[in-house]
C-alpha cells in the first residue's frame, strides 16, 4: 500500500466507509519494474466480470494493455501530454469500452439502454479490487480516443470510454516534479449539500444527512 507519508483519500468524513473504499486514492508515482502476474490480471478482471448490469447485459469490453506488448504501445502512442509521464509506469493498464449499439449503423437500435453506467460500474469494481490487493489504481481519459480506437479496431457498434493504471508505489524522485506533486494534493469532494436532493433537483429542506457541509 502506499506509505503514510501520501495523503489517502477519501479524507475526513469518510472515516465509516469500509475497506477498500476508505483507502482509495487516484495516485501517479508508480515503480516501472514491477510486475503482475497473469493471475493477479485475472483476479482484477473477474472483479469487473461480476459487477452489476441491467438485465445482466454485460455491456464492458476490457483491453490488457502491459509493458512491452503491442497494445501497450498503441496506448502510448496516444495519450495526451499530461498522462504520457506516469500512465506508461504502471504495471498494466485496462481500457475499458462500452457495447453501444447492436449494429454498425449510427441508429441501430442499443445494446443496453445502461451500457456505459454499467461499464463505469465494472471498472470501480476492478479499481476497489486493485486497492484490495495493495495495489494503486488511477482511472483516466486522457489518450486520442479515436486513434486509440481505430489502433485496437474497435468496431462501431462499441465506444472506448476511460484507462484505468494499475500498479506499485514508485520513488517520487524518479518522476518530474509535477508527477510527483500529484500524489500530494489535497484529496476533497463536493458536500453532499450540492449534489443532494430530498425534494425535486435543487430542493433540499436542509434535513438529515443533506445537511452535512462537507466543510
Amino acid at each position: 500500500m502506499p506509505s503514510d507519508s501520501r495523503p489517502q483519500a477519501p479524507q475526513p468524513e469518510a472515516e465509516g466507509l469500509a475497506e477498500p473504499m476508505r483507502s482509495r486514492w487516484s495516485a501517479s508515482v508508480y515503480d516501472p519494474a514491477h510486475r503482475l502476474s497473469d493471475d493477479e490480471v485475472t483476479t482484477l478482471l473477474h472483479a469487473a466480470q461480476w459487477a452489476p448490469s441491467a438485465g445482466n447485459s454485460q455491456p464492458w469490453m476490457f483491453f490488457v494493455c502491459r509493458p512491452g506488448t503491442a497494445n501497450h504501445e498503441r496506448l502510448v502512442a496516444t495519450l495526451s501530454r499530461g498522462n504520457s509521464g506516469w500512465v506508461p509506469r504502471a504495471s498494466v493498464v485496462f481500457l475499458t469500452a462500452a457495447h453501444m449499439r447492436t449494429g454498425d449503423e449510427p441508429d441501430a437500435p442499443a445494446y443496453s439502454d445502461y451500457a456505459l453506467h454499467d461499464v463505469g460500474q465494472a471498472a470501480a469494481h476492478l479499481t476497489l479490487q486493485a486497492t484490495a490487493m495493495g495495489l494503486l489504481a488511477h482511472q483516466f481519459a486522457g489518450f486520442d480516443h479515436d486513434a486509440l480506437a481505430a489502433a485496437l479496431r474497435v468496431p462501431p457498434t462499441h465506444q472506448l470510454l476511460t484507462g484505468i493504471a494499475i500498479g506499485a508505489p514508485g520513488d517520487p524522485a524518479e518522476v518530474d516534479e509535477r508527477t510527483a506533486a500529484r500524489d500530494h494534493r489535497d484529496r476533497v469532494r463536493r458536500p453532499l449539500s450540492e449534489w443532494v436532493f430530498d425534494g425535486a433537483f435543487g430542493e433540499s429542506r436542509g434535513a438529515g444527512v443533506v445537511a452535512d457541509s462537507g466543510a
